[in-house]
């Protein structure tokens, strides 16, 4: 009898092991929401059930520092950028905001600043409506427009130049006297609702993809490669913030003073932006912006609040991935009535079983929803949902929506409750539910087409091997026919055509097919991380892929490794020498190191991986840091209170010096930089005879 799962353990419970793996399990879900929503502009999730999960893994990271890591998502902001655009550089990072959800957190806010600073009055601050929009960032150059770059990842974005050229909004040249040398100007590329009401009619009567909502329609009209797209979507811009200066237009500048400087620039700036003088101005603010929410023409998620001395904002610095003088007040979900009709299960590449409910239409925030996420079956019981019950729909940052409770009083007499079903509803096999996990899973993986077809789409996709022309339609029209069942049958298509004939499909022609054919052939050689990445291994999203590639380098070592450390699997376990490399890899632990061995240890999965070898031409090593440095194939563990640099400058500095970053000490640990308060693995350094180095013998090892 399958086991149902606990529900998540309370923090006050945790040890520190639970807690690694908690950790990494919210850390996997927190990159891929960030990857739908950075880089595809597809949010799978709502703002509150994404920011429940950054608070609930703030909160385990202040219980346990030491399990903090550089990859963390409240050490980095966004994601990394897509690929097509060039990357630009951002002289000052662009980072996020921290999130205020009531009244009484923005008063800790402000009661926090007033401490830091040492101030008896409330400093002024500046409150403006928070745009749900694309961040963009402009470089001027003695007043003319250089570079537009998109947020990316926070330190590194999108080159968007052309693009952006289009919008009238953006100022080729900014106006007056007083223009610095060199400047970066921020704000949010946006969509007026009209405009976007206007843009998906057209959209559909042209038979194109209609966008969720006006941020997706934005971010996607702004990251076209052709500019002329881009010029015919109506993009509008509010400009409010700025990185790089290489000198301010005013003396004893401020937050506001320089808002209204960008507006005689040329920029169009919010113009309900206000400065404020107390909390309860501050609140005030907000309250009279969110009755006005449905009327402004364009969408708002919130409000900012900045102090406004830029004086004051030098001192108060940032912490992790936000500054200490701002905060971002965000509004409660919008929410509707309607009906539930029924309940289809979804099959995913994994094999994971979702309930979506499927409804009588209805307008939430803007949009019609009819279809909303049911999350799992302990969802659904929780809510004690019935087919037919009266259900309230919860949009909140525009995204997919969800179901939050039933109207009882409005459920039909006789209505059962729904009873999640054991079985896959696309090949009949029988699902199972691991203990700990909220998801039942089809077992039938090799003979399941949801799962066949699902994989195939993720090998090919813009992250994996990328193979232009062969999309999403394509992978369901080939696996239909039969032409492909596994990633090795694409890499053949050339050598069946005779008996195929791909030129005789509806839309294809010998240029076409030979397009296609060209398009495979140039992923016979492929990245390694790319190639991890395409296996499709559960919890192995981009990030991981890519630290699995830098710590193994090339294909045969990451082949050889991951086979040993399979061998020696048991029931009990894996103990060995392969396995704890695996896992002692800083950001990868128990979760991942566990699936990929699994994956690893399934010989069928070994038959297809070695038939997809066979057909590729050359998978390229990972990209090399340094090797003419002292500490150039080390590894070293930093462990106790850093004083002379932050952990993640100590993991960054060494790694791009050619050194691996463990997590714990072994024997095959080189150096053990040791700072005040180092507890055990000081102790196991000196055990196992491991170098130890202060960080002044650190600094003198790599030249400072």
């Amino acid at each position: 009898m399958t086991k149902l799962p606990k529900p998540p353990p309370d923090i006050a419970t945790l040890t520190k092991p639970k807690a690694k793996i908690e950790l990494m399990r919210l850390r996997l879900s927190i990159e891929g929401h960030d990857k739908a929503y950075y880089q595809d502009d597809a949010p799978k999730i709502s703002d509150a059930d994404y920011d429940a999960l950054r608070r609930r893994l703030e909160a385990i990271e202040q219980k346990f520092p030491e399990l903090v890591s550089a990859s963390s998502p409240t050490q980095t902001v966004g994601a990394a950028p897509a690929r097509g655009f060039a990357k630009v550089q951002h002289a000052v990072p662009m980072l996020s905001l921290g999130n205020a959800f009531a009244d009484d957190e923005v008063t800790e806010f402000v009661e926090r600043v007033q401490r830091f600073l040492k101030l008896d009055d409330v400093p002024a601050i500046v409150a403006e409506p928070k745009i749900d929009g694309l961040s963009l960032s402009l470089r001027y150059e003695h007043g003319e427009l250089v570079r537009a770059a998109t947020r990316g990842d926070g330190f590194t974005g999108e080159d968007v130049t052309a693009n952006v050229r289009t919008i009238v909004d953006v100022p080729n040249t900014l106006k007056g006297k007083h223009i610095p040398a060199a400047c970066e100007l921020r704000g949010e590329v946006y969509m007026l609702k009209q405009d976007f009401l206007a843009l998906n009619k057209r959209q559909e009567e042209a038979g194109e993809t209609v966008f969720a909502n006006p941020r997706n329609s934005a971010a996607g009209s702004l990251r076209q490669k052709d500019v002329e797209v881009t010029r015919s979507r109506p993009l509008k811009f509010f400009a409010y913030a700025w990185g790089e200066m290489s000198d301010y237009p005013m003396e004893e500048p401020t937050q506001h003073k320089m808002l209204q400087w960008l507006a005689h620039a040329g920029f169009v700036v919010n113009p309900e932006i206000t400065l404020c003088h107390s909390v309860e101005d501050a609140l005030a603010f907000y309250r009279r912006i969110g009755e006005q929410r449905a009327s402004l023409p364009y969408d708002i998620d919130g409000v900012v609040y900045k102090v406004d001395r830029l004086d004051y904002q030098a001192r108060l610095g940032f912490v992790s991935r936000s500054p200490r003088w701002a905060i971002a007040h965000k509004f409660a979900a919008e929410q509707a009535t309607t009906v539930l009709e029924k309940i289809d299960i979804q099959v995913g590449r994994t094999g994971a079983m979702t309930p979506v409910a499927r409804l009588q239409p209805v307008t939430v925030g803007g949009v019609v929803v009819q279809n909303a996420t049911l999350h799992n079956e302990d969802y659904i019981k929780e809510l004690d949902i019935h087919l037919g019950d009266t259900v309230v729909v919860q949009r909140a940052g525009d995204v997919i929506p969800q179901i939050v409770s039933v109207v009882l009083d409005k459920r039909p007499a006789g209505a059962e409750p729904y009873h999640f079903p054991h079985k896959c509803p696309v090949c009949g096999s029988h699902a199972v539910r691991e203990e700990g996990e909220a998801v039942w899973r089809c077992t039938g993986a090799l003979i399941c087409p949801a799962q066949a077809v699902e994989r195939l789409k993720h090998f090919v996709s813009r992250l994996a091997f990328d193979i232009d022309g062969l999309g999403e339609k394509q992978i369901e029209l080939f696996h239909e026919r039969g032409w492909v069942q596994e990633p090795a049958d694409i890499f053949t298509l050339k050598s069946r055509n005779a008996e195929l004939k791909l030129e005789q499909l509806e839309g294809y022609g010998e240029t076409s097919v030979r397009n296609l054919f060209a398009a495979i052939d140039a992923r016979r050689t492929i990245e390694l991380h790319r190639l991890i990445f395409a296996l499709g291994i559960r919890h192995v999203g981009e990030g991981n892929a890519k630290l699995l590639a830098r710590h193994y380098g090339t294909r045969d070592a990451f082949l050889t490794a991951m086979r040993a450390a399979a061998d020696a699997q048991t029931e009990e376990g894996n103990a060995s020498e392969a396995y704890q490399d695996l896992d002692n890899i800083a950001g990868i632990g128990d979760v991942v190191a566990e699936a990929v061995v699994e994956f690893f240890a399934e010989e069928r999965n070994i038959k297809a991986l070695n038939a997809l070898l066979d057909e590729l031409t050359e998978v390229l090593p990972a990209e090399q840091a340094r090797r003419d440095t002292a500490v150039a194939g080390k590894i070293v563990v930093f462990t106790g209170s850093l004083s002379k640099f932050t952990r993640d400058e100590a993991k960054a500095t060494a790694e791009r010096l050619g050194a691996k970053v463990a997590g714990s000490v072994s024997k095959k640990t080189d150096y053990v930089v040791a700072g005040e308060d180092a507890g055990s693995k000081l102790t196991k350094a000196k055990d196992l005879g491991v170098t130890v180095l202060t960080e002044d013998e650190w600094l003198a090892l790599i030249g400072g």
